[in-house]
Formats: C-alpha cells, structure tokens, sequence
C-alpha cells in the first residue's frame, strides 16, 4: 500500500495558503492598509475550515495540528510588530501580548504532548474548568479569538482612519475586553500547564528514586 502524503492533506493544502495571506498580508501592512487587513483577516477565517475538513475528511494530523498554531502565534506576533511601529508609547503592552501568547502556547503545547494528547486543543476534563470551557465550547473559543484579533486589525485600521465613525471605537471596545479577557485565559494556560510540567518532573523524579 502506498503511503499517504501528509504535506498534501487538503486541511495542510488550507494551512498553505494561510501562510501566503499571512505573509503577503506582512509585505502590505506598511503601504496598503485595506488589502492588508483582508488577507489578514481572510488567513485567520480559513482557520475554522482547516479544522471541519480535517474532521469530515479523516484528515487530522499532528503537522498540521502543529501548522495551524504556529500560523496563528507568527501571525498575531507580526501584527503586533507593526502596531509597535504604529503606537511606539504602547510598544511594551505589545510585547507583553507577545510573550504571554508565545510562552503559554508553547508550554501548553509541550505538556500536553508530554502527557500524550494529540493536539493542544485536547484538554483533560478533569482539569481547569475555565479553559475546558474554552476548548470545548465552540462558540466561546471563535468568539475569544475573532475578538481577540479584529481587536488588534481595528488598532491597525483606526491609525489610517483620519475621522473614524463612533461605532469602530465601541466596536474596539467591545473587542478590547474580549482581548484582556483571552490574555487572562493566556496567564491561565501558562499557570496551568507550569503545575503540569512540574508534576510530569515530580512524578519521573518519584520513579527514578524508587528504582535508586
């Protein structure tokens, strides 16, 4: 039987072309504001059909489970690259978001592959409720991350605006919350999968001096 070419899944061919909106959506934020944001925010949109032609395809795979994070970390992490260019005064919140984004993800990720989850998104349910709420919840997980980001893409928008109208701002402001929100959800990934390293480390350091 022959083997399947995983790098040509159609839920990877997805992840692809998110990365060339992505970076093409990089290349055009210091000139062309209004392209710039649609292919941004078109890159993030794909996100949610990676994920249903994964599933009605038995596509699921660890690369593009994999794919799929590192194009939403790099993504959001070059955008608010660009906004410290725009707003040089808030330039430490931004990467404070970064940090915080970047480091939670990533220990998250690792722990949980430590424990043999196979992906990030598989949460013990027996763990903390907040994020099993998060994951679980389809609905709360989309509107966290679309908040979260059309929060960062209105910062960017609204300094080529010379007059915006007032429902950007409260729309702005309504996805600002949902931001501050989905950094504590941040912090509490950090937290949570730090006392899950620590007790994977316990626990090998247990065995290893019983064996002693």
């Amino acid at each position: 039987m022959e083997q399947e070419n995983i790098f040509l899944f159609v839920p990877n061919l997805i992840g692809y072309a998110r990365v060339v909106l992505a970076l093409l959506s990089f290349y055009l934020m210091p000139c062309c504001p209004w392209p710039a944001v649609f292919c941004y925010l078109l890159s993030a949109l794909l996100d949610a059909f990676d994920g249903h032609a994964a599933r009605a395809l038995n596509q699921s795979t660890k690369f593009g489970a994999m794919l799929d994070m590192l194009t939403d970390r790099c993504a959001t992490m070059c955008l608010l690259v660009n906004l410290s260019l725009l707003y040089p005064s808030y330039t430490f919140l931004f990467q404070l978001s970064m940090c915080l984004d970047i480091a939670s993800h990533w220990l998250h990720l690792h722990s949980s592959t430590i424990k043999g989850s196979a992906s990030h998104k598989t949460i013990d349910l027996s763990g903390n409720p907040v994020l099993r709420i998060y994951y679980t919840s389809k609905p709360v997980l989309f509107v966290m991350c679309a908040g979260n980001e059309l929060f960062f893409c209105l910062l960017y928008v609204l300094h080529h605006i010379p007059e915006p109208a007032a429902w950007l701002y409260w729309l702005q402001g309504l996805c600002g919350t949902i931001c501050l929100l989905k950094s504590g959800i941040s912090l509490l990934h950090l937290v949570t999968a730090s006392q899950n390293m620590a007790a994977v480390d316990a626990a090998e350091r247990e065995k290893s001096m019983k064996k002693q």
